[in-house]
């Protein structure tokens, strides 16, 4: 089952957002076909480097094909022209104004192509005081108040442990891709459409919990460390060699914890008899969840609670999920060449779908420019 077999997908995108973008589609079955300037995409020079070639860039280039333009040129933009209008999808991330510039804009290609799906990432959209303002995602991140809400408790702001920003734009731009051809195919004389994706958009729209606590009270949310700001217990707590998270969010979790810690006057405690008392009183509670957990190892902590379904677990680090039983069980990594990859995570009809083509070298497939002329 490959969903966007036969769909060519024209990627002028750079570094992440686009790229993890198109390297979703290709494992669904697009064509993707990378245009690359003469040097090429700067992420085939960032490390690690295994072999001399950048892990990096081959994870979010694999199974593409890669044509190598100088669109500055008559030539190269003619023949990207050429590309373009016999192609499903675009996209590109270059800051607002540039395509323009280029010739390459949506209304100049579409003009060719009324069904090209022409999708444009950036850090802050198309429109807007801020539309060409430079970004990298600790820029998004920094305006979108995910860091203002990230970090210890009274602390400084904190920078979420991965690009974020650019993945979430990635993402949301396959599904609103996605989106666009199943509304084309399903009335094959609508026109394709325009897509305009922003970092800042993606993210401040996940942050759910975050806009909750806002627009009820008003107030921006401030870094608390591990808990969550409305539940409790939902934090990590300490044990005898180490962290053990906790997630209580209702109160039957939280009796069968109380069960489990032979803590049962905690029940009809007024301090704890609800959700919203237990996060008011949440130090308290920590305290004496603590002195049970403090007194165990963390697995017998998360073997005592898995067996009452009492969600808990340790702190892993991505070598140790790696090395686990459940990523070799659900294909977490899959093989490439000599190394391997993780890929897209759905699995379709008990089925992981994945292209394990290796990422191209530069310009592999300029006999396509032969093709089309």
């Amino acid at each position: 089952m490959k969903p966007l077999e036969g769909i060519t997908v024209i990627d002028l995108s750079r570094f992440l957002a686009g790229p993890y973008c198109t390297s979703m589609l290709a494992d669904l079955g697009a064509n993707v076909i990378k245009i690359e300037s003469t040097h090429g995409d700067d992420s085939r020079h960032i490390g690690p480097f295994v072999n001399g070639e950048s892990i990096y860039f081959s994870m979010l280039n694999r199974g593409k094909k890669s044509i190598s333009l100088d669109l500055k040129s008559a030539g190269g933009l003619d023949a990207f022209h050429k590309l373009c209008a016999k192609a499903d999808v675009l996209i590109e991330n270059f800051r607002p104004g540039v395509t323009s510039r280029l010739g390459i804009d949506s209304d100049t290609l579409r003009k060719r192509n009324t069904s090209l799906i022409y999708c444009s990432i950036s850090g802050f959209g198309q429109s807007g005081s801020m539309s060409n303002k430079p970004a990298y995602d600790i820029i998004a991140q920094a305006l979108s108040g995910i860091m203002a809400s990230t970090g210890p408790e009274g602390g400084a702001p904190t920078r979420v442990g991965e690009s974020f920003g650019d993945i979430a734009a990635g993402m949301f731009s396959s599904w609103a891709i996605c989106a666009a051809l199943f509304n084309r195919e399903r009335d094959p004389k609508k026109a394709g459409c325009y897509l305009d994706v922003s970092m800042l958009d993606c993210l401040f729209t996940m942050q759910v919990t975050n806009l909750a606590q806002f627009i009820a009270n008003g107030q921006a949310p401030k870094p608390i460390g591990n808990r969550h700001p409305l539940s409790a217990p939902f934090d990590s707590f300490q044990a005898q060699d180490g962290q053990v998270v906790i997630a209580v969010a209702n109160n039957s979790l939280f009796s069968r914890l109380c069960h489990c810690m032979e803590m049962m006057t905690l029940i009809e405690d007024k301090r704890f008899s609800t959700d919203e008392q237990r996060g008011i009183n949440h130090s308290a509670l920590k305290e004496l969840i603590e002195s049970w957990t403090s007194a165990r190892s963390v697995s017998e902590v998360c073997r005592q609670l898995d067996a009452v379904g009492v969600p808990a677990s340790p702190i892993w680090n991505i070598e140790q999920l790696v090395e686990s039983q459940h990523a070799e069980e659900r294909g977490l990594l899959q093989p490439l060449c000599s190394w391997h990859t993780p890929t897209q995570p759905i699995f379709f009809n008990g089925h992981k779908l994945f292209n394990n083509s290796p990422s191209p070298v530069l310009g592999a497939d300029n006999n396509i420019l032969d093709e089309i002329n």
